[in-house]
């Protein structure tokens, strides 16, 4: 092992420390916004809130999490992210495979296709006029079918998939195994890494989305929780002035329930990370790396 010298050392030190101030810097408006959110009222609206609460308090994150649109948004977005992932990943894993065998016949010309429209869309009002036309406008299927294949997430699990020994396909075709086989009883089982992070991709995209919402949702009982916070950030005021008490409204000010909210929608997403974080990584370098 090669001994570390004082430059070696005084350099790494220096790339810890540069690391910790951009890592400081991500997280003090996240802290912040927390801070905000379980502050009291005169606290917040004077300024003294910093990275710690000032007279700490729940009543605005409990009012924020009461709320019946809150929960019908919540509610929204939770099915949005599920069925959406689940059918982003189906679709993708069915689509990559194909892609990934480079012998058969036109599959050069098809990813001329996958690739062209990641560079080249149609824009927002011939996706407007489609989605009016084919009867999905203020329905919740507008807010999923548009996004289930993402190209550049399809182009990860292509990769993965090349990068898998040919034996394992060739084996199971000896054994009688039909297309469908091979792909959900051979490839996907082995495939764990990469698709748990386009899962996390997908839920993400899914999950935080609100400009397409905002297009095509009109009814408040499917807005998603993205829409309904935009809504509260954009309007805070509106949404004091409507809680259920006077009382509420003496101790809660417009910047804790934009803030309590803010924190309400991110937790949810957060905590898939912790699940998917052994894979992560693993995934993203397999997929990016091989092919």
């Amino acid at each position: 092992m090669k001994k570390r010298t004082i430059s070696d050392i005084g350099l790494d030190a220096v790339v810890y420390g540069v690391l910790i101030v951009f890592a400081a810097s991500t997280l003090f408006p996240f802290v912040n916004v927390l801070a905000k959110s379980v502050s009291q009222e005169w606290a917040v609206v004077s300024g003294k809130v910093g990275l710690f609460p000032v007279g700490f308090q729940l009543a605005t994150m409990q009012y924020v999490i009461t709320s019946d649109q809150f929960l019908r948004s919540f509610g929204v977005s939770l099915f949005i992210t599920i069925i959406g992932t689940a059918l982003s990943l189906l679709l993708t894993a069915i689509s990559a495979y194909p892609l990934s065998r480079r012998h058969l016949p036109g599959i050069g010309m098809m990813m001329v296709l996958f690739v062209f429209t990641m560079m080249f869309n149609g824009g927002i009002i011939p996706n407007y006029m489609l989605i009016r036309n084919i009867g999905l406008m203020d329905n919740v299927w507008s807010l999923i079918l548009p996004s289930l294949i993402s190209v550049f997430n399809l182009l990860v699990v292509k990769s993965y998939f090349e990068g898998l020994p040919e034996s394992l396909e060739e084996s199971a075709r000896i054994d009688g195994a039909k297309t469908f086989t091979v792909l959900f009883r051979i490839l996907l089982p082995i495939s764990g890494p990469v698709l748990a992070t386009i899962a996390l991709f997908y839920a993400v995209a899914y999950w935080n989305d609100f400009f397409s919402a905002m297009i095509y949702i009109n009814s408040p009982a499917l807005k998603p929780l993205q829409l309904y916070l935009r809504d509260i950030v954009m309007d805070a005021n509106t949404a004091v002035s409507s809680m259920r008490s006077s009382d509420d409204i003496m101790n809660l000010s417009p910047d804790n329930v934009r803030s309590a909210t803010v924190i309400a929608s991110t937790i949810p997403i957060l905590l898939v990370y912790p699940f998917l974080q052994k894979y992560f990584i693993k995934g993203v370098l397999i997929g990016s790396v091989k092919g």
